[in-house]
Protein backbone atom coordinates (compact mmCIF):
# COMPACT_ATOMS: atom_id res chain seq x y z
CA UNK A 1 0.00 0.00 0.00
CA UNK A 2 2.92 2.32 1.00
CA UNK A 3 4.52 1.50 -2.38
CA UNK A 4 1.55 2.43 -4.20
CA UNK A 5 1.35 5.98 -2.58
CA UNK A 6 4.87 6.13 -3.04
CA UNK A 7 4.41 5.24 -6.83
CA UNK A 8 1.65 7.78 -6.94
CA UNK A 9 2.90 10.69 -5.91
CA UNK A 10 6.07 10.62 -7.58
CA UNK A 11 4.28 10.03 -10.72
CA UNK A 12 1.83 13.08 -10.81
CA UNK A 13 4.98 15.56 -11.19
CA UNK A 14 5.68 14.51 -14.41
CA UNK A 15 3.43 14.47 -17.75
CA UNK A 16 2.39 11.23 -19.11
CA UNK A 17 5.00 10.65 -22.29
CA UNK A 18 3.48 10.21 -25.88
CA UNK A 19 4.87 7.06 -27.62
CA UNK A 20 8.03 8.99 -29.06
CA UNK A 21 9.10 9.95 -25.60
CA UNK A 22 8.92 6.51 -24.08
CA UNK A 23 11.07 5.24 -27.27
CA UNK A 24 13.33 8.38 -26.81
CA UNK A 25 13.94 7.22 -23.01
CA UNK A 26 14.38 3.95 -22.88
CA UNK A 27 17.82 2.77 -24.09
CA UNK A 28 16.74 -0.45 -25.72
CA UNK A 29 14.83 1.69 -28.66
CA UNK A 30 16.89 4.19 -28.98
CA UNK A 31 17.88 2.64 -33.10
CA UNK A 32 13.69 2.62 -33.10
CA UNK A 33 13.68 6.50 -32.02
CA UNK A 34 16.06 7.65 -34.84
CA UNK A 35 14.26 5.84 -37.14
CA UNK A 36 11.39 7.32 -36.47
CA UNK A 37 13.13 10.88 -36.97
CA UNK A 38 14.97 9.91 -40.08
CA UNK A 39 11.40 8.19 -41.40
CA UNK A 40 9.64 12.24 -40.63
CA UNK A 41 7.32 10.44 -38.48
CA UNK A 42 7.37 12.17 -35.10
CA UNK A 43 3.99 13.82 -35.47
CA UNK A 44 2.61 10.77 -36.46
CA UNK A 45 3.81 9.36 -33.52
CA UNK A 46 3.18 12.15 -31.37
CA UNK A 47 -0.23 13.06 -31.91
CA UNK A 48 -3.45 12.33 -29.58
CA UNK A 49 -3.78 8.43 -31.35
CA UNK A 50 -4.79 6.56 -29.79
CA UNK A 51 -2.05 3.90 -31.36
CA UNK A 52 -0.68 0.43 -30.68
CA UNK A 53 2.67 -0.02 -31.42
CA UNK A 54 4.78 -2.48 -32.25
CA UNK A 55 8.21 -1.46 -30.96
CA UNK A 56 11.19 -3.41 -32.17
CA UNK A 57 14.37 -3.44 -29.92
CA UNK A 58 17.85 -2.36 -30.77
CA UNK A 59 18.80 -6.28 -31.11
CA UNK A 60 15.81 -6.62 -33.21
CA UNK A 61 17.24 -4.02 -35.17
CA UNK A 62 20.81 -4.98 -35.59
CA UNK A 63 19.09 -8.50 -36.55
CA UNK A 64 17.38 -7.00 -39.89
CA UNK A 65 20.26 -4.42 -40.96
CA UNK A 66 22.37 -8.37 -41.10
CA UNK A 67 18.75 -9.63 -42.69
CA UNK A 68 19.04 -6.96 -45.45
CA UNK A 69 22.53 -6.82 -45.75
CA UNK A 70 23.22 -3.06 -45.30
CA UNK A 71 24.16 -0.88 -42.55
CA UNK A 72 22.09 1.40 -40.18
CA UNK A 73 23.11 4.51 -42.10
CA UNK A 74 21.83 2.98 -45.37
CA UNK A 75 19.01 1.98 -43.74
CA UNK A 76 17.93 5.38 -41.99
CA UNK A 77 19.29 7.20 -45.25
CA UNK A 78 16.36 4.94 -47.51
CA UNK A 79 13.54 7.16 -46.44
CA UNK A 80 10.77 5.15 -48.55
CA UNK A 81 11.96 1.70 -46.79
CA UNK A 82 12.50 3.28 -43.42
CA UNK A 83 8.68 4.39 -43.52
CA UNK A 84 7.06 1.62 -44.82
CA UNK A 85 8.79 -0.83 -42.12
CA UNK A 86 8.20 1.77 -39.61
CA UNK A 87 4.14 2.75 -40.48
CA UNK A 88 3.74 -1.66 -40.88
CA UNK A 89 4.49 -1.57 -36.92
CA UNK A 90 1.54 1.25 -36.39
CA UNK A 91 -1.97 0.23 -35.41
CA UNK A 92 -4.84 2.17 -35.27
CA UNK A 93 -6.31 2.34 -31.70
CA UNK A 94 -5.43 1.37 -28.44
CA UNK A 95 -5.44 -2.84 -28.08
CA UNK A 96 -3.77 -4.23 -24.85
CA UNK A 97 -2.27 -7.37 -24.98
CA UNK A 98 -5.08 -9.29 -23.38
CA UNK A 99 -7.59 -7.84 -26.43
CA UNK A 100 -5.51 -8.78 -29.37
CA UNK A 101 -7.23 -10.50 -32.09
CA UNK A 102 -5.69 -14.03 -32.24
CA UNK A 103 -5.42 -15.02 -35.28
CA UNK A 104 -7.25 -12.89 -37.29
CA UNK A 105 -5.80 -10.51 -39.27
CA UNK A 106 -4.35 -6.88 -38.19
CA UNK A 107 -4.55 -3.64 -40.68
CA UNK A 108 -1.24 -1.49 -39.86
CA UNK A 109 -1.49 2.28 -40.73
CA UNK A 110 1.02 1.35 -43.55
CA UNK A 111 -1.59 -0.80 -45.19
CA UNK A 112 -1.04 -4.76 -45.56
CA UNK A 113 -1.51 -6.99 -42.65
CA UNK A 114 -0.12 -9.56 -39.94
CA UNK A 115 -1.20 -11.80 -37.27
CA UNK A 116 -0.74 -12.68 -33.86
CA UNK A 117 -1.12 -15.89 -32.36
CA UNK A 118 -0.72 -17.46 -28.67
CA UNK A 119 2.01 -20.32 -28.68
CA UNK A 120 2.39 -21.71 -24.96
CA UNK A 121 2.76 -18.50 -23.08
CA UNK A 122 4.17 -16.57 -25.72
CA UNK A 123 2.42 -13.91 -27.97
CA UNK A 124 3.85 -14.78 -31.74
CA UNK A 125 3.59 -11.72 -34.57
CA UNK A 126 3.43 -13.44 -38.36
CA UNK A 127 4.47 -10.43 -40.64
CA UNK A 128 3.73 -10.30 -44.21
CA UNK A 129 6.75 -12.06 -45.68
CA UNK A 130 6.14 -15.20 -43.09
CA UNK A 131 8.64 -14.25 -40.38
CA UNK A 132 7.95 -14.44 -36.71
CA UNK A 133 9.02 -11.87 -33.87
CA UNK A 134 7.92 -12.61 -30.13
CA UNK A 135 6.26 -9.92 -28.04
CA UNK A 136 8.55 -9.65 -25.35
CA UNK A 137 7.08 -6.84 -22.87
CA UNK A 138 3.22 -6.28 -23.45
CA UNK A 139 1.07 -3.14 -22.48
CA UNK A 140 4.16 -0.31 -22.17
CA UNK A 141 1.87 2.77 -20.95
CA UNK A 142 1.84 5.97 -23.34
CA UNK A 143 -0.07 8.93 -23.35
CA UNK A 144 -1.35 8.32 -27.15
CA UNK A 145 -1.64 4.68 -26.60
CA UNK A 146 0.28 1.82 -25.99
CA UNK A 147 3.40 -0.38 -27.36
CA UNK A 148 4.38 -3.70 -27.11
CA UNK A 149 8.09 -4.80 -27.31
CA UNK A 150 9.55 -7.00 -30.23
CA UNK A 151 12.31 -8.84 -30.43
CA UNK A 152 12.09 -8.84 -34.71
CA UNK A 153 11.72 -6.30 -36.83
CA UNK A 154 8.12 -6.72 -38.54
CA UNK A 155 8.46 -6.58 -42.42
CA UNK A 156 5.42 -6.18 -44.86
CA UNK A 157 4.63 -8.89 -47.76
CA UNK A 158 6.77 -8.56 -50.79
CA UNK A 159 4.96 -11.14 -52.60
CA UNK A 160 1.96 -12.24 -53.84
CA UNK A 161 -0.53 -15.29 -53.37
CA UNK A 162 1.44 -16.40 -57.24
CA UNK A 163 4.45 -14.88 -56.29
CA UNK A 164 4.62 -17.02 -53.01
CA UNK A 165 3.74 -20.22 -54.35
CA UNK A 166 6.09 -19.84 -57.11
CA UNK A 167 8.55 -19.64 -54.37
CA UNK A 168 7.58 -22.99 -53.05
CA UNK A 169 8.93 -25.76 -55.22
CA UNK A 170 6.40 -27.89 -53.29
CA UNK A 171 3.57 -25.82 -55.42
CA UNK A 172 5.14 -26.31 -59.01
CA UNK A 173 2.30 -28.43 -60.45
CA UNK A 174 0.05 -25.95 -59.03
CA UNK A 175 2.13 -22.82 -61.00
CA UNK A 176 1.64 -24.76 -63.94
CA UNK A 177 -1.86 -25.00 -63.90
CA UNK A 178 -2.79 -21.44 -62.27
CA UNK A 179 -0.46 -20.25 -65.85
CA UNK A 180 -2.27 -22.79 -68.28
CA UNK A 181 -5.45 -22.01 -67.18
CA UNK A 182 -4.68 -17.94 -67.33
CA UNK A 183 -5.24 -17.31 -63.68
CA UNK A 184 -2.26 -15.44 -62.90
CA UNK A 185 -3.41 -12.15 -63.13
CA UNK A 186 -6.35 -13.02 -61.39
CA UNK A 187 -4.08 -13.99 -58.49
CA UNK A 188 -2.01 -11.44 -58.59
CA UNK A 189 -4.88 -8.96 -58.18
CA UNK A 190 -5.50 -6.90 -54.75
CA UNK A 191 -8.46 -9.40 -53.83
CA UNK A 192 -7.84 -10.46 -50.90
CA UNK A 193 -8.12 -14.00 -51.72
CA UNK A 194 -7.87 -16.88 -49.65
CA UNK A 195 -6.63 -20.19 -51.98
CA UNK A 196 -6.38 -23.95 -51.02
CA UNK A 197 -3.21 -24.92 -52.42
CA UNK A 198 -2.68 -28.43 -53.49
CA UNK A 199 0.98 -29.46 -53.46
CA UNK A 200 2.90 -31.26 -55.99
CA UNK A 201 2.13 -34.89 -54.39
CA UNK A 202 -1.73 -33.57 -54.55
CA UNK A 203 -1.51 -33.21 -58.08
CA UNK A 204 0.48 -36.62 -58.67
CA UNK A 205 -2.47 -38.56 -56.93
CA UNK A 206 -5.32 -36.57 -58.89
CA UNK A 207 -3.63 -37.59 -62.10
CA UNK A 208 -3.63 -40.81 -61.08
CA UNK A 209 -7.21 -40.54 -60.09
CA UNK A 210 -8.57 -39.03 -63.27
CA UNK A 211 -6.36 -41.10 -65.07
CA UNK A 212 -4.65 -38.51 -67.30
CA UNK A 213 -1.11 -37.49 -68.08
CA UNK A 214 -0.09 -33.98 -66.59
CA UNK A 215 0.28 -32.43 -69.70
CA UNK A 216 -3.24 -33.91 -70.99
CA UNK A 217 -4.44 -31.70 -67.53
CA UNK A 218 -2.84 -29.01 -68.02
CA UNK A 219 -4.54 -28.74 -71.63
CA UNK A 220 -7.91 -28.71 -71.12
CA UNK A 221 -8.84 -25.04 -69.51
CA UNK A 222 -11.93 -25.34 -69.37
CA UNK A 223 -12.03 -28.25 -66.79
CA UNK A 224 -8.50 -26.78 -65.31
CA UNK A 225 -9.93 -23.24 -64.14
CA UNK A 226 -13.16 -24.88 -63.11
CA UNK A 227 -10.91 -27.07 -60.47
CA UNK A 228 -8.49 -24.19 -59.48
CA UNK A 229 -11.15 -21.59 -58.99
CA UNK A 230 -12.59 -24.12 -56.77
CA UNK A 231 -9.89 -23.71 -54.50
CA UNK A 232 -10.26 -19.63 -54.12
CA UNK A 233 -12.57 -18.25 -51.85
CA UNK A 234 -12.87 -14.57 -52.60
CA UNK A 235 -11.96 -13.08 -49.12
CA UNK A 236 -9.26 -13.20 -47.05
CA UNK A 237 -9.67 -16.31 -44.28
CA UNK A 238 -7.31 -16.94 -41.52
CA UNK A 239 -7.25 -20.75 -40.10
CA UNK A 240 -8.88 -18.75 -36.91
CA UNK A 241 -11.35 -17.31 -38.89
CA UNK A 242 -12.75 -20.99 -41.01
CA UNK A 243 -16.09 -21.54 -40.80
CA UNK A 244 -16.32 -25.57 -39.61
CA UNK A 245 -19.39 -27.45 -41.13
CA UNK A 246 -20.55 -24.61 -43.07
CA UNK A 247 -20.74 -24.38 -46.54
CA UNK A 248 -17.72 -22.02 -48.18
CA UNK A 249 -18.70 -20.40 -51.22
CA UNK A 250 -15.54 -20.61 -53.72
CA UNK A 251 -14.70 -18.27 -56.99
CA UNK A 252 -15.97 -21.15 -59.26
CA UNK A 253 -19.58 -20.67 -57.64
CA UNK A 254 -19.93 -23.81 -55.35
CA UNK A 255 -19.16 -24.84 -52.29
CA UNK A 256 -17.01 -26.92 -49.82
CA UNK A 257 -17.05 -27.65 -46.03
CA UNK A 258 -13.53 -28.09 -43.55
CA UNK A 259 -14.65 -30.24 -40.16
CA UNK A 260 -13.18 -29.30 -37.45
CA UNK A 261 -10.44 -31.82 -37.64
CA UNK A 262 -9.29 -29.54 -40.98
CA UNK A 263 -10.06 -31.55 -43.45
CA UNK A 264 -12.34 -30.85 -46.17
CA UNK A 265 -15.20 -32.74 -48.05
CA UNK A 266 -15.46 -31.27 -51.84
CA UNK A 267 -18.99 -31.19 -54.01
CA UNK A 268 -17.73 -35.47 -54.74
CA UNK A 269 -18.11 -36.50 -51.49
CA UNK A 270 -13.96 -36.56 -51.21
CA UNK A 271 -11.75 -35.31 -48.62
CA UNK A 272 -8.63 -33.64 -48.39
CA UNK A 273 -6.51 -32.36 -45.27
CA UNK A 274 -5.35 -28.96 -44.62
CA UNK A 275 -1.41 -29.52 -43.89
CA UNK A 276 -0.48 -26.09 -43.94
CA UNK A 277 -2.34 -22.94 -42.65
CA UNK A 278 -2.12 -19.22 -42.74
CA UNK A 279 0.84 -18.88 -45.73
CA UNK A 280 0.55 -14.91 -45.85
CA UNK A 281 1.27 -13.04 -48.86
CA UNK A 282 0.22 -9.12 -49.94
CA UNK A 283 -3.33 -10.39 -51.02
CA UNK A 284 -4.33 -12.82 -49.07
CA UNK A 285 -3.68 -16.59 -47.65
CA UNK A 286 -2.80 -19.93 -48.49
CA UNK A 287 -3.82 -22.60 -46.79
CA UNK A 288 -1.99 -25.99 -47.49
CA UNK A 289 -3.72 -29.15 -49.24
CA UNK A 290 -3.01 -32.42 -49.66
CA UNK A 291 -5.77 -34.11 -52.01
CA UNK A 292 -7.32 -31.52 -54.63
CA UNK A 293 -10.85 -30.82 -54.25
CA UNK A 294 -13.18 -30.69 -57.03
CA UNK A 295 -16.82 -29.29 -58.03
CA UNK A 296 -19.62 -31.59 -59.22
CA UNK A 297 -19.13 -33.26 -61.95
Amino acid sequence: MLLAITVGCGGGDDPPKNVVQVANNDSRFSILAEAVQAAGLTDTLTAPGPITVFAPTNDAFSALLGELGVTKDQLLTNKSLLTAVLRYHVVSGQIQSGALPLGKPINPVGGGFFKIDKIGTRLVVTDGRNRTSNIIQADIAASNGVIHAIDKVLLPADKTIVQTAIANPDFSILVEAVTAAGLVDTLNAPGPYTVFAPTNAAFASLLTELGVTKEQLLANTLLLTKVLTYHVVPDLVLKASVPLNTPIKTVEGEAFTVGPTLAITDQRGRQSNIVGTDVLSSNGVIHVLDKVILPAP
